[in-house]
């Protein structure tokens, strides 16, 4: 059997994850620790005791999501996979615990980045929605008629739709004219992968010039081309691309089968991405990495 670490994007969060990992283990101690370092915060705190309201705001519940993610890792001692992949700012996380980033430096970018995103939107301006039961052509075909985005093809009748809210609200309404089973917003607090994120990409783009990243220690399956990527330039492209464009989720799941893998481990709080590996593939298999 071969398998992939994968890891999580925003949605997966709830208040005290990680806080027994940090109570019990050095090594998920030291990565909370280094985070809390590297934003001058106790983000931490946040974590383990809330409130929910403060956790998920976006500029906190990235790194805070990074942060369990990795520390689970490290408490684990698991070896790295020959492959990494993550969704959506999980990518970070995939990057990190390969060795491109360093913890600090993860932290930082993700909290530029969540800041970033609420600069270019402001509360409101913005949705964030699922459509559930319509398949990935159906979904961009309405999205054509009506200027919207989508944000995450996740697997075969689930599809993220993002950018202005007027346009998702419409697009959701064809959405259900066209059968889908449920049309439905999404608690975030920023329209995610579209392109009226424009301005954070370039934040994310000037950014990225000043961090090293090194060669990856394992082979990152990109958000932005469902295909393998390690070199460092062509990653840090395909995170300011990720900021307006999609993410490929599913299609990424069908190139791991395609190179053999036959199982994904999840790496952090939730199940999110457990749930949907065999729905997109049902020859591969999915597991939570158990500490």
């Amino acid at each position: 059997m071969s398998s992939i670490l994968v890891f999580p994007g925003q949605g997966s969060q709830a208040v005290g994850m990680g806080k027994d990992l940090y109570e019990n283990n050095p090594d998920a101690r030291a990565v909370f620790d280094e985070v809390d370092d590297a934003l001058n915060q106790k983000l931490s705190d946040i974590i383990f005791n809330g409130p929910m309201e403060d956790l998920t705001l976006t500029t906190n519940v990235q790194p805070a999501i990074m942060a369990v993610s990795i520390a689970m890792l490290r408490a684990s001692g698991i070896a790295l996979t020959e492959y990494v992949a993550g969704h959506s700012l999980g990518e970070y996380t995939a990057l990190c615990a390969a060795g491109a980033l360093s913890v600090a430096d993860t932290a930082r970018l993700l909290r530029l980045r969540g800041d970033a995103m609420q600069r270019a939107v402001p509360v409101g301006q913005g949705l964030t929605a699922v459509i559930l039961g319509l398949d990935i052509e159906k979904v961009r075909e309405i999205c054509a008629q009506t200027d919207c985005d989508v944000a995450n093809d996740n697997s075969p009748g689930q599809v993220v739709i993002s950018g202005a809210k007027e346009v998702v609200e419409k697009t959701m309404a064809l959405a259900k004219e066209a059968g889908a089973k449920r049309a439905m917003p999404l608690a975030l607090s920023v329209p995610v992968h579209c392109r009226i994120q424009a301005p954070a990409a370039e934040e994310m783009r000037a950014a990225l010039e000043n961090i090293e990243i090194k060669s990856p220690k394992a082979i990152l399956i990109s958000n932005k081309t469902a295909a393998p990527m390690s070199d460092p330039a062509e990653i840090k492209e395909a995170l300011v691309y990720q900021i307006t464009h999609g993410v490929h989720w599913r299609e990424s799941v069908l190139k791991m089968h395609e190179l053999g893998i036959t199982e994904t481990i999840e790496v952090g709080p939730g199940s999110v991405l457990t749930g949907l590996t065999p729905r997109i593939c049902s020859e591969m298999t999915s597991k939570k990495l158990e500490i």
